[in-house]
């Protein structure tokens, strides 16, 4: 049986720090002039907006990234590969046989097993260590888009326990089977 839990990132690439992918490109040993480069183009960034007659005088803008810019997929694969990394070694040290996708905002955890109870702890637990890593790096899992799906090779119908994430302040989901 396998199961999975699809989940998405609120406001992913508005919500993008730009101090803290600075301090990532440090920590992964990029070329002092690679970081620096970006560290110009996205640290004290200025804006200002107008509206009919009115315009605003210029105000900060440390966080976020347009997904029109050219650089949004690089920057975006670069804040999220230091993530996806320590994600997947708190589960290796956990000995949790999860499996992840990550399409940049989104996500999925795969986990296979002979009963949905056990496939529902392993998500239980990359789902709590993967919000607690996500809020450490600004970003937030949207509840309302979660969803959990369950996948039997049997030909008869199977009983799977919803996965309740109540008690880590998210929703109860109920399977959809297929």
């Amino acid at each position: 049986m396998t199961s999975t839990l699809a989940f998405d990132i609120v406001q992913f690439f508005p919500s993008l720090n730009h101090c803290f992918l600075s301090h990532i490109l440090r920590k992964a040993s990029f070329d002092p002039k690679v970081k620096c480069s970006f560290s110009n183009y996205l640290v004290g960034r200025k804006t200002w907006y107008c509206w009919n007659k009115f315009s605003s005088s210029f105000f900060n803008v440390d966080v976020g990234i347009g997904q029109d810019s050219a650089l949004s997929p690089i920057l975006s694969v670069l804040y999220l590969v230091l993530l996806l990394h320590i994600l997947e070694n708190c589960l290796k040290i956990l000995k949790n046989p999860i499996s992840i996708l990550s399409f940049v905002d989104n996500g999925l955890f795969i986990a296979q097993s002979k009963c949905f109870s056990v496939s529902n702890l392993f998500l239980f637990c990359s789902y709590n260590i993967a919000s607690n890593l996500l809020k450490s790096f600004s970003l937030i899992i949207e509840h309302s888009k979660m969803e959990i799906f369950h996948f039997s090779r049997s030909h008869r119908d199977f009983d799977s326990s919803p996965l309740d994430l109540s008690i880590l302040d998210g929703p109860i989901l109920c399977s959809r089977e297929t």
